[in-house]
């Protein structure tokens, strides 16, 4: 088993997987900047290097001699930056260093997007309906060509892309240029290629993740599907397991499917396979995720299985402890992500200080974050702040502690997308599982309100209103002007 692991990754997965390398024995290097130094993941590992370069965490050869300099056993990438760099991964294992996470090899095949949907589609499974090959933006003639051959609404998405990274939806040619001109910018900022392929949107659709696991000698298992259907600006910011849109029979199909997929291209460690179910309940393989994401938490709590401790077992050769008949499905699980943004200023990002931070607490209510009182988001980097995870025994169950959750919650110092996450809780529409990718196409309508939630809605309004309009105007009392403190002082004449 590895002693020491640097985790190439900072804020709350970091923090994530510093408390599980504790339970298990093994030290912990973390890397931060200038902008993040009072981050938590700073304050809790072992050892803290600062990154020199102004690239940060997507300075791989740094990353690299820091690893070599520090003598560590396995370097685990977290989500985002390096995590789906096949050219880290290979780095790693060429200085003799364990990446935890698939294989080089592995990685490399999945990233190939539009040869993983044509080898899905051969393989006789249902994909969703793409571009044969990846676009040259420059060749605006082919890219119109062959949209008009797709057909409207379409996906511009990255072909080396991830995490909602340089994608665009288009409904109008008219649009497509400005698009793709966008999406291939923030593609080749992120990912360090411009290269798009284009796909047929499903609008509405609901957005299914099954979560696999594997290890390094061919077993393979998954642990439920998760929906992600309620999205901003390409991000997930809410999701639950299981769906509450699939029946048992379409389950055990897309669960079975992820199986045959995964097995397709030996995936080991974790990922997830993705589907689009459309309005007729029928649903299209997508892509591969070839990573932890961030909403592992719902299939642990799901599950009971910590997904960052088999990773690790994973990496270092160990057999899966489970076949698929015995992994312990139990209850209902739902997420939130916290986000330093401004739901009320069309998303803008918000960083800032946290001038108060109240964790909320209760049965089966679980925070992942990086902050406390006093800690700063930073504008370098993205905005998530917390995660809240929820379990229930059903889902009525799970979504009264989510409300519970986030009315406990106290976030002060910048302007967070917690108020708008109490108030999607409360709609009729989330309560009844009545949502879609089109959530936010419509105004967020308040749920229905109690006599009691009006009346203490009435009080701080008013006194909201009379502190904002009350004018401090000091004045000399009366008795103070007439000189009596002053005659009685005064000797005897």
């Amino acid at each position: 088993m590895f002693k020491r692991i640097l985790i190439a990754n900072r804020g709350e997965i970091a923090v994530r997987i510093i408390r599980t390398c504790r339970e298990m024995g093994i030290e912990t290097v973390t890397l931060y900047d200038a902008s993040d130094m009072d981050s938590l993941h700073v304050r809790l590992a072992d050892t803290c290097v600062r990154l020199p370069s102004p690239e940060a965490f997507l300075d791989m050869p740094t990353i690299v001699q820091i690893a070599l300099a520090y003598q560590v056993d396995a370097v685990h990438p977290g989500y985002g930056f390096l995590a789906e760099s096949a050219s880290f991964a290979r780095a790693l294992t060429d200085a003799g260093i364990t990446f935890i996470g698939p294989a080089a090899e592995v990685i490399t095949a999945v990233q190939a997007k539009v040869d993983v949907l044509a080898a899905v589609r051969e393989a006789g499974f249902p994909t969703v309906t793409n571009s044969p090959a990846c676009l040259d933006v420059e060749d605006m003639d082919a890219i119109h060509a062959t949209a008009a051959e797709i057909g409207y609404p379409l996906v511009i998405k990255s072909c080396r892309g991830g995490r909602g990274r340089g994608e665009r939806l288009v409904h109008k040619p008219a649009h497509l240029a400005t698009a793709v001109q966008r999406a291939s910018a923030e593609s080749r900022a992120v990912f360090g290629s411009d290269h798009i392929y284009l796909e047929r949107a499903f609008l509405p659709a609901h957005q299914i993740g099954v979560q696999l696991l594997g290890d390094q000698h061919g077993n393979l298992i998954h642990l439920g599907e998760r929906e992600g259907s309620i999205i901003v600006g390409n991000q997930k910011i809410i999701e639950e397991s299981p769906s509450p849109n699939l029946d048992e029979t379409q389950r055990r199909a897309i669960s079975q499917t992820a199986l045959a997929i995964g097995k397709m291209f030996n995936y080991h460690n974790v990922g997830t396979v993705e589907f689009l179910l459309d309005g007729r309940g029928k649903f299209y393989f997508s892509e591969i995720k070839a990573r932890i994401q961030v909403e592992h938490s719902i299939s642990e709590m799901l599950t009971g299985i910590d997904l960052v401790r088999q990773q690790i077992l994973v990496a270092a050769g160990e057999k899966l402890a489970w076949r698929q008949e015995d992994v312990p499905f139990s209850g209902w699980s739902m997420m939130c992500r916290l986000n330093a943004q401004d739901p009320w200023q069309n998303f803008l990002p918000s960083p800032g200080r946290l001038t108060a931070v109240r964790l909320p607490t209760g049965p089966q209510v679980r925070v992942d974050s990086y902050v406390y009182a006093g800690c700063r988001v930073p504008p370098e980097f993205d905005s998530l702040v917390a995660k809240v995870t929820t379990w229930g025994l059903d889902r009525e169950t799970c979504l009264a502690r989510m409300k519970g959750a986030l009315a406990d919650f106290v976030l002060v110092g910048t302007p967070t997308n917690l108020p708008l996450m109490q108030r999607i809780m409360h709609t009729t529409a989330f309560a009844r599982a009545h949502y879609d990718t089109n959530f936010f196409t419509k105004p967020v309508a308040n749920g229905e309100t109690t006599d009691v939630e009006l009346r203490d809605l009435a009080v701080i309004t008013a006194v909201h209103y009379a502190r904002r309009h009350h004018m401090f105007n000091p004045t000399t009392p009366a008795r103070w002007q007439s000189g009596w403190h002053q005659d009685s002082r005064r000797l005897p004449q």
